[in-house]
């Protein structure tokens, strides 16, 4: 990619954003605090005492080390965003501008770079300083008022999900103020402003201008897609569940006839979307029934003839068996400490400059005298007189 790229941030958004960039071949140095270093280090669950999650977000990162809250750390950055192409932090709003590392100083001194910030609310506006959890920030975006069933409480799913979605946000936005300072004859590098509840408000298709022209609040809908019919979760004489999307007007047709019911593949009453979306009921009941009837490998067996879009619900050790994960690449071996550990590849492929891991999340400042003492030119003793005082 022929980047390089400060990440300042910690936990998931910054970082995730910054393992998206460095899987495609840009040079990323990871400022951690000494000592600790990035808390996700110590998230979920541990193999010899550092987070399996740590391996994955920061492969092919470069881990250095620095003390924001002391003055020669806060300088240190300085001198490495200096030397870097793009800036990423997902600090509190306010913080990085107290540390004398805001966007106005930074760009001062290096107007070529590229700044992003990753916040709950974004940096400016009556929420900017408030923290910003994803768990939170999908809240308020809307994500978590339509996941559900209509008779509970609203659900999360199991993932970070609007810090993941921010993350993918900056480095959309990383890329693209990227290709802005390739065609400004100064070159000059910009702020990119990432707020995670906009990251999920960004995702909610039509809910707004519904709302404002008609006044509809869409609902959860639990494993429906409102408005969309039929597509649905079934259940299965085995107890397995399958997902079947049959609202294509002749994918309905195909669909009813594989069932068995002719009759309702010609019912003028289900001959389009509007008309199946006003007897989703009767649908969904008919389904569920032919599903119950057969086990699921029979039912995806038969929809897969008569080409209606249906799978199954994988679990993570189903996607270890599934031979299509592993002939797409899905999956890439590391070595962590002599011993191999499978991640996850990232997407998208690229044919001409396809992303690689080269190594796993490293060790708390693995690579402090790599970039201090080649990029910043420090000497050992140099080195070793801020390791002393905690600064690295």
């Amino acid at each position: 990619m022929g980047i390089r790229v400060l990440e300042v941030g910690q936990l998931i958004a910054g970082p995730f954003t910054g393992c998206l960039l460095g899987y495609y071949g840009a040079e990323v140095i990871k400022v951690e605090r000494p000592g600790e270093g990035d808390p996700l280090r110590t998230w979920r669950l541990l193999d010899e005492g550092t987070s399996l999650w740590w391996r994955s977000v920061a492969r092919n990162k470069k881990c250095v080390t620095a003390n924001l809250r002391t003055e020669q750390g806060r300088e240190i950055v300085r001198r490495l965003a200096n030397e870097s192409d793009v800036l990423i932090e997902n600090f509190r709003p306010g913080s990085m501008e107290r540390w004398g590392l805001g966007p106005d100083e930074l760009l001062a001194d290096n107007p070529g770079l590229i700044y992003a910030r990753i916040s709950g609310y974004g940096k400016d506006g009556p929420y900017a300083s408030r923290p910003g959890f994803a768990s939170v920030c999908e809240g308020v975006g809307g994500f978590r008022y339509i996941n559900g069933y209509a008779d509970r409480p609203p659900v999360r799913p199991n993932l970070s999900m609007g810090d993941t979605l921010a993350a993918m946000h900056a480095a959309l936005g990383i890329l693209m103020a990227c290709i802005s300072k390739l065609k400004d004859p100064e070159h000059r590098g910009q702020v990119i402003d990432v707020a995670i509840y906009e990251a999920v408000f960004n995702m909610l298709e039509s809910i707004v201008p519904e709302y404002d022209r008609l006044g509809e609040v869409r609902q959860p809908s639990g494993s429906t897609l409102t408005g969309i019919v039929p597509t649905n979760t079934y259940l299965c004489a085995d107890d397995k569940h399958v997902i079947i999307g049959g609202n294509g007007d002749t994918i309905f047709q195909r669909l009813m006839r594989a069932m068995g019911r002719p009759e309702m593949a010609e019912d003028s009453r289900f001959a389009d979307n509007a008309g199946r979306v006003e007897h989703e009921a009767e649908l969904d009941e008919a389904i569920l029934q032919w599903t119950r009837s057969l086990t699921a490998d029979q039912v995806l067996e038969q929809l897969e003839e008569a080409e209606v879009p249906s799978g199954p619900i994988y679990s993570v050790a189903d996607m270890f068996k599934d031979a299509h994960f592993h002939a797409r690449g899905l999956f890439e071996t590391v070595d962590v400490n002599g011993r191999p550990l499978t991640i996850p590849a990232i997407v998208p492929k690229l044919s001409e400059t396809p992303g690689q891991t080269i190594w796993a999340g490293p060790e708390v400042g693995s690579h402090n005298d790599e970039i201090y003492g080649q990029l910043l030119g420090m000497s050992t003793a140099e080195m070793a007189a801020l390791k002393e005082e905690g600064t690295i």
